[in-house]
C-alpha cells in the first residue's frame, strides 16, 4: 500500500482548504456598483421577511421577550383588546381579541377545527406566509360560521386528504403565522369570545388522524433580534435566515442567484465582515436608498383610500395589482411598505384601511398644533357587512396612544352611545383635549404631537372596494 505523507504537495493543501472551508459561504468577487444594486432589491424584497422574523422572535424564540406568547404549534388566545403596552406590532387592531398562532410544519402538516358559532359574527383566521402574503383564510366570509377542519400543509406535501378534513390548503413556506380575530359585538360580550376561542384547536395531522406522533424538528439556533436592524444591513442577517424556511417558486429563481451573490439563502450565516471595506460602504448605501424608496412610494400613494386593498394579499394578487395599478414590474416594493406599514393587514375583500397618514404630503396631522374632525354623514356611513372602527397611533412610535379613557378607538359597535347631529350625521373629534362632556363620547383622544388614523371596514361592501364610497377627509377644527 503507498502512504502519501508529502502534504506540501499543492494538490493536498487545496484538497485541505476544500475540507476546512466547506462549511463557509463561497462568494464571487461583487463590485461596489453590483453590490449596491443587490442590497437595493435584496432589500425591498426580505424586508417583510425581516420584520417577520421580528415577531417570530419575540413571540416563540426569544422567552425573555416581554412579547413571548408560548411556542410554536400553540394557539394563543387573549380575551382582551391590545392597548399601548402592546408593542410587537405596529399599527394594532384593538377592535377584535386576538389568538394568535405561530406554526411549523417541517415535521408535518397541521390541522385547524373551528367551532360553530352565531352567523351574525364576524371572525376570521388570517393566514400568513413567511414572505407576508395573506395566502388564505378560515372565517366568515370564505368558509363561513358553521365550523369545520382544515389542513395546512407545505407546498411539496403531496399526501392524500384525510376523511373529516373540509380543506387541504399549501403553504409556500416552512411556517406561517395566523392572526385569529373574533368580533366582540358589545362591552358585555368578552365571555362569549373567550368561549369561542377556547374551541379553536390545533393539532399534527397524526394526531388528527389517531397515529403515532412524528418526530418533531427543533429550532435552536436561531438569530438575537437586535432592536432598529431593519433598517440597517443587520437585516440581511434576518432575511438569510428566513429564507431556510422557504421552498422558492421558479420564477424567483433569477432573483434568488442574485441573493446568493451577497451570501443570502446560501450554506453558513451572512456576515458583512466578509466584505471588503468599499463593498461594505455599497451595501450600506444600498440599504438606505432602498429605505427613503419605500417612504417615496408611501408619501406618493397615501392619499389613495383604496392603498390598503391594493397591498395585502397573496402573492399572485399582488403581483396583478403590481402590473395594473402601479405599472411595476414585480410587486416587491408593495409588499414591503405593507409591512412597514401596517404589519399583517388583511386582504381587501376582508377588510380595508382608509389611513389619514399626512395632513399635506410631507406634513403629518398633528394634534399639539391643531384639532381635527371627522364627519360621517347620515346616508354615507362606512358601508360594511360586519363593522368598522377609527383607531389613533403615535405618529412616532406608530402604536396606541395612553390616554385617561384607555380609549384608542371608536367603532359602529358602539354607535348607539355616540351623538349625533340633528340631520342625523356623526361628527368624531380627534384631539388631545376632551370636547367637552357632551361631546365626550365621540372623542378619540390623540398624542401632543403628530399621529396617524387608520379607519378599518371588516366586510367592506362592494361601493367600498371600487370606489364609489369614499372615506370623509380629516379636517382641522381650530
Amino acid at each position: 500500500m503507498r502512504t502519501i505523507h508529502n502534504l506540501r504537495q499543492p494538490f493536498f493543501i487545496l484538497l485541505l482548504l476544500a475540507i476546512v472551508f466547506s462549511g463557509c459561504k463561497q462568494q464571487e468577487t461583487l463590485t461596489p456598483e453590483e453590490a449596491k444594486a443587490i442590497a437595493k432589491e435584496a432589500y425591498i424584497y426580505g424586508f417583510p421577511m425581516v420584520v417577520n422574523y421580528k415577531t417570530m422572535n419575540m413571540y416563540v424564540l426569544n422567552e425573555n421577550s416581554p412579547e413571548y406568547k408560548g411556542n410554536f404549534n400553540e394557539m394563543q388566545c387573549d380575551a382582551r383588546l391590545l392597548g399601548p403596552e402592546d408593542k410587537a406590532i405596529v399599527t394594532p387592531n384593538s377592535d377584535t381579541p386576538y389568538c394568535m398562532l405561530w406554526a411549523d410544519m417541517r415535521s408535518e402538516p397541521l390541522v385547524i377545527s373551528i367551532p360553530a358559532m352565531e352567523p351574525d359574527r364576524f371572525f376570521h383566521f388570517q393566514l400568513i406566509d413567511l414572505y407576508t402574503h395573506n395566502f388564505a383564510y378560515l372565517g366568515s366570509l370564505t368558509t363561513g360560521n358553521e365550523g369545520g377542519n382544515y389542513l395546512i400543509a407545505p407546498s411539496d406535501w403531496s399526501g392524500e386528504t384525510p376523511e373529516g378534513i373540509n380543506e387541504v390548503i399549501k403553504c409556500e413556506t416552512d411556517m406561517f403565522f395566523s392572526v385569529i380575530r373574533t368580533q366582540l359585538m358589545n362591552n358585555d360580550d368578552l365571555p362569549n369570545v373567550k368561549n369561542l376561542m377556547d374551541g379553536y384547536e390545533l393539532q399534527t395531522l397524526s394526531s388528527f388522524l389517531g397515529e403515532d406522533p412524528v418526530a418533531v424538528k427543533s429550532l435552536t439556533d436561531f438569530p438575537t433580534w437586535e432592536e432598529g436592524a431593519q433598517f440597517t444591513p443587520k437585516a440581511f442577517s434576518y432575511l438569510d435566515y428566513m429564507l431556510n424556511f422557504t421552498n422558492p417558486v421558479p420564477e424567483e429563481q433569477a432573483l434568488r442567484d442574485k441573493l446568493a451573490k451577497l451570501d443570502l439563502g446560501t450554506e453558513g450565516e451572512f456576515n458583512m465582515d466578509n466584505f471588503e471595506p468599499e463593498v461594505q460602504a455599497a451595501i450600506e448605501k444600498g440599504v438606505s436608498e432602498a429605505f427613503k424608496e419605500m417612504e417615496t412610494f408611501i408619501t406618493e400613494n397615501n392619499t389613495d383610500p383604496l392603498m390598503s386593498s391594493k397591498i395585502f394579499g397573496t402573492r399572485d394578487f399582488l403581483a396583478e395589482t403590481a402590473t395594473e395599478s402601479f405599472g411595476m414590474k414585480n410587486y416587491y416594493m408593495l409588499r414591503a411598505t405593507a409591512a412597514h406599514l401596517g404589519l399583517y393587514g388583511n386582504s381587501g375583500k376582508e377588510a380595508i384601511y382608509p389611513t389619514y397618514l399626512m395632513e399635506v404630503p410631507g406634513t403629518p396631522f398633528n394634534a399639539k398644533e391643531h384639532n381635527y374632525t371627522l364627519t360621517f354623514h347620515k346616508d354615507s356611513m362606512p358601508p360594511v357587512n360586519a363593522f368598522w372602527s377609527l383607531s389613533m397611533y403615535d405618529g412616532k412610535t406608530q402604536l396606541f396612544i395612553e390616554n385617561d379613557l384607555d380609549r384608542y378607538l371608536l367603532n359602529s359597535n358602539n354607535k348607539d352611545q355616540y351623538v349625533y347631529g340633528d340631520d342625523g350625521s356623526l361628527t368624531l373629534y380627534i384631539q388631545k383635549e376632551p370636547p367637552g362632556k357632551a361631546l365626550e363620547p365621540n372623542w378619540l383622544p390623540a398624542p401632543d404631537g403628530p399621529f396617524y388614523c387608520v379607519l378599518r371596514l371588516y366586510g367592506p361592501k362592494e361601493e367600498a372596494l371600487n370606489g364609489t364610497w369614499v372615506n370623509p377627509p380629516l379636517k382641522r377644527n381650530d
